[in-house]
């Protein structure tokens, strides 16, 4: 969700700050500031708006200084303003932070700081957290920080500078990633790896419950958890209580803390050409799919390096829950028809958001894959916790290394979409749904559910898939001219049945996620039960009608529709000599197995969404509202 970017170092903080802000737009957001260490006082701006709204606002108000910290804010407490945006400020403006999450606790501590005299200055949750520091400052930044964080409940990553330590930044995880960049003589923060790419290559990704402090000199990391321990054995010990054990209690320095090289290509992160990222990433999906299969199909068989889960294990489970947001979800929902056809198991594809607060039933013999873009989705994550205390196994799907999600799992497969830009997602869909597959048809052949040569036949489709997903987006050309005619309506219904009822849902989520229309996603076979009453001549449906065993119930389906005067515009495979009579425009695709029949015919949807957001004046990268990797609930 929010961006953040701190730096360090010799150079004029600014502009890196500005840049990193640039490169984190993605994340989605609704005002924009900067603080940074003066020579003797902080300063700062920030702006509601675009990012541009402030780089103007800079440009006539420079800010000097080699340490600060930039926030992009996406709105959860209070309304988007110039009041509620970061940094927040301690009264006497010596403290300033910058915050992504949710501090579950605020309006305790918030009434208890008021009863102190603090005057706020905002509605948000993020202003406690500065006053807290500055209410404990002795001198000590470090432990004023750390009893600070110790009082708070939720999701956060926070940055703290001050005019009293100008060449300092703290930072702080819990529950919202942060990763730090390690260069020569400057190091960086940041939300995301793409803010830091140009400047260095070497980063730290801050574990669960780590303080990082900052200078040009270097990096130290110290463990909050460890602290807390501690602090508890020493109070059992009979060391003191409550106030006086706080104030005996030292952050401990990390042992675990590793500098990994960061393996990404900055041209992935920038649009080489085109005119949107969203476009970019729908066509980059080849190589995506190719360099997620790569090295995973050797001689007819699904082969998985460094995967922890033995044959043997995998024939142990006799259920499976899949647990996703959003896209993800509909890629969960594709993978329980796999799991269920190749091996044979029952499966439940489930919202984390309702997972996490379900009653579960959960033991040893139960796995749970977890699918995240991101791999710190926030209910996803709750989600993984619960399942792991429950007994279950976890195995996560995911495109980001090193985030938490993997981190907290037994098992993850990454996918290699490389870095999505665009807030809707479309690459890291189509990859995650060819890993799925994947792991299906292991799943299966462990188990022996499914015969060798069946494997093998789907396995050599998947080969081509590259060549078939090239193919299809081909349709460009079409699918532009059904946006120019059909941009203007107020509502779509996509339909479809069995692997390709989540590609409806998909569809439909993706045009209203940047097109800002009323879309809905159906199962075909509901279209009587209530959703054929919307049909008249004043909207499309867009019917997913590719071969499968439910080909002929589509046709009845799209009969239907036309019927009732319905316009259809249908996804259909090539091969495929009927629907052409029937429907109003057609779009096809490549022939294959109906179990990879989503990953293609969700293409046209993708690029039906990217063309009638541009005809409509849109931004299709950065839709309102909407944030890249939702950290909080």
């Amino acid at each position: 969700m929010c961006g953040i970017i701190g730096y360090s170092g010799r150079r004029p903080a600014v502009p890196i700050i500005l840049d990193g802000l640039r490169r984190l737009e993605y994340r989605g957001y609704d005002s924009a500031g900067v603080v940074v260490c003066g020579a003797e006082r902080l300063l700062g701006e920030k702006e509601r708006g675009r990012l541009d709204n402030l780089v103007r606002l800079l440009a006539l108000r420079p800010l000097a200084a080699t340490t600060g910290v930039g926030h992009t804010r996406w709105a959860t407490h209070g309304p988007p303003s110039k009041e509620n945006s970061h940094p927040h400020y301690s009264q006497d403006e010596t403290f300033a932070v910058v915050h992504n999450g949710i501090i579950e606790n605020f309006h305790d501590l918030r009434r208890g700081l008021e009863r102190r005299g603090v005057r706020f200055r905002s509605q948000t949750d993020t202003e406690v957290i500065v006053h807290l520091i500055a209410q404990g400052y002795e001198g000590d930044l470090l432990e004023a920080f750390r009893r600070a964080l110790e009082q708070l409940r939720g999701a956060y990553a926070v940055l703290l500078v001050s005019s009293r330590h100008p060449d300092e930044i703290l930072a702080a995880r819990h529950g919202s990633p942060l990763i730090v960049g390690v260069g020569e003589g400057e190091n960086f923060l940041a939300s995301d790896v793409p803010a830091i790419l140009p400047y260095t290559r070497r980063a730290i990704y801050l574990k669960e419950n780590r303080v990082a402090r900052v200078t040009p000199a270097g990096v130290e990391v110290y463990d909050l958890a460890a602290t807390a321990r501690g602090r508890g054995a020493r109070t059992s010990d009979g060391d003191g209580a409550g106030d006086g054990a706080a104030r005996a209690a030292r952050l401990e320095r990390s042992s675990t803390t590793r500098v990994v090289t960061i393996d990404l290509d900055i041209k992935a992160a920038e649009k080489e050409g085109f005119d949107h990222f969203m476009v970019k990433e729908i066509h980059e999906q080849p190589r995506a799919i190719e360099e997620t299969m790569r090295g995973r199909v050797r001689g007819g068989e699904v082969v998985f390096d460094d995967f922890p889960l033995s044959p043997a294990r995998l024939r142990k489970f006799n259920r499976v829950s899949i647990i996703a947001c959003g896209t993800a979800w509909h890629a969960g929902l594709v993978a329980k028809f796999a799991i269920e056809e190749f091996a044979r198991m029952s499966v439940d594809a489930v919202i984390s958001s309702e997972f996490r607060y379900a009653n579960l039933v959960l033991g040893r013999r139960d796995l749970v894959i977890a699918v995240s873009q991101s791999g710190e989705t926030a209910d996803t994550l709750a989600g993984v916790r619960e399942a792991r205390r429950l007994g279950a196994t976890v195995v996560t799907i995911c495109n980001v290394v090193g985030s938490s999600i993997p981190r907290e799992s037994n098992a993850v497969l990454y996918t290699h979409a490389g870095p999505e830009v665009a807030v809707a997602s479309t690459k890291a869909y189509t990859t995650q749904m060819a890993l799925l597959l994947l792991f299906a048809l292991r799943l299966a052949r462990a188990r022996g559910a499914a015969p060798r040569d069946r494997v093998a036949a789907v396995l050599e489709q998947m080969r081509a898939l590259p060549g078939m997903v090239r193919e299809t987006i081909g349709n460009d050309r079409t699918i532009r001219q059904i946006a120019a005619k059909y941009h203007k309506v107020y509502n779509y219904l996509f339909v479809g049945r069995r692997y390709n009822y989540p590609t409806a849902f998909e569809g439909a989520l993706k045009l209203k996620e940047i097109s800002y229309i009323h879309a809905e996603g159906y199962q075909a076979g509901e279209l009587k039960h209530g959703p054929i009453a919307l049909v008249d001549g004043s909207f499309p449906t867009v019917a997913i009608c590719v071969r499968s065993p439910v080909y002929e119930k589509m046709l009845s389906n799209i009969q239907e529709i036309k019927a009732r005067g319905g316009l259809v515009l249908a996804v259909a495979s090539k091969s495929d000599r009927r629907v052409s009579r029937l429907v109003d425009w057609l779009v096809r695709v490549p022939d294959t197995d109906e179990c990879l029949s989503p990953i293609l015919a969700v293409i046209p949807l993708q690029l039906l969404a990217y063309h009638v957001s541009v005809r409509r004046g849109l931004d299709p990268d950065r839709p309102r509202n909407l944030a890249k990797s939702v950290t909080v609930e």
